[in-house]
């Protein structure tokens, strides 16, 4: 979010972050890692549970768990009445900042430098583009695969559900192991009735976009190891039946390659964890100090329910390490 910051800006759109951590935490933080926008500190959870957000698949007795929020964001108008909002089941899973853009401004506006591919056909020019993050893929954060079709005067290409003999549009995406790709977006199509064609046929005209949310998962790129590689290829299959009302030309399968960069993730720099010296970009701000506060935090709240926590982790991490060692 803190290197988007001027693309929201130039928007005319205001960004505001909660958290649970404590306004020592959030103004050190905000200093070392220059951020240009508020941080909000919410340590009785008011604006998590008055959004509804506050974790509560944990008791009190959860220990560390009870009260951190699920990871996401609201877009609101000006009003404060929300309008879209994002949400993951986990923290390491987040989206590109540009896809709340997409929310707020209702189309997706694709960089220039994103890595891109096109198709050589002239009546339909498929340009396929890695949407979000400078065209990059990191660990967990969520980019877009965007096809922009556009089509030329008077031809359409067939939605679900088509009669026997059409041939509708499909798109599929494959990467490497650890790219997790969710369903395609479509846009809404048109109305179309032709002669001869019973019932309504749904098209799509002119230019519009297709979008494939995807991610990496561990598998792929880690915080807890160097990079295995500095890019990926990801394989992308087009079908589709370019028609005008009139006539269709022959169902067309584009298959197309594009290379994308790994980059690696930001880690914060806290002593226990495993994940620093691998390469990864290591923050200024010493996280420390601020996670002994929340443990004691938790620990006042729920002396026994911390004490499961901490009694489970370790449980968790002996059985990873009996894992590796068999």
């Amino acid at each position: 979010m803190r290197d988007a910051y001027p693309k929201f800006e130039a928007a005319g759109i205001k960004l505001y972050a909660v958290s649970y951590d404590d306004q020592k935490a959030l103004c050190e933080f905000a200093e070392k890692q220059a951020i240009p926008f508020p941080l909000l500190s919410d340590l009785e959870s008011r604006v998590i549970r008055e959004y509804g957000i506050l974790n509560d698949r944990f008791g009190e007795e959860g220990g560390g768990l009870y009260g951190i929020p699920y990871p996401g964001v609201y877009v609101t108008d000006e009003q404060g009445v929300v309008v879209t909002k994002f949400f993951h089941d986990s923290y390491k899973k987040r989206d590109s900042p540009e896809l709340y853009l997409d929310a707020a401004f209702g189309r997706i506006e694709l960089a220039e430098e994103a890595p891109q591919v096109s198709a050589a056909d002239p009546e339909v020019r498929i340009t396929a583009a890695i949407h979000g993050g400078k065209g990059t893929i990191r660990q967990g954060i969520r980019r877009k695969l965007v096809l922009r079709f556009e089509l030329s005067e008077g031809l359409h290409l067939y939605g679900r559900p088509v009669p026997e003999g059409m041939v509708p549009l499909t798109v599929t995406a494959e990467g490497p192991e650890g790219l997790v790709f969710d369903e395609p977006l479509h846009p809404p199509t048109d109305a179309l009735q032709l002669p001869g064609v019973e019932g309504t046929l749904r098209v799509w005209k002119g230019s519009f976009d297709v979008a494939i949310p995807f991610y990496a998962d561990s598998r792929l790129v880690s915080e807890m190891r160097p990079l295995d590689a500095d890019r990926v290829t990801l394989e992308i299959g087009i079908r589709y039946q370019a028609c005008d009302d009139e006539q269709c030309l022959l169902p067309k399968t584009e298959k197309l390659s594009l290379e994308v960069p790994l980059e690696v993730v930001d880690v914060p720099r806290i002593t226990l964890a495993d994940h620093v010296g691998h390469g990864q970009r290591e923050s200024s701000y010493d996280g420390m100090p601020h996670l002994r506060r929340y443990m004691w935090r938790a620990f006042r709240n729920s002396p026994t329910g911390m004490l499961r926590f901490v009694l489970n982790n370790i449980r968790l991490e002996l059985a990873a390490w009996r894992r590796r060692r068999s």
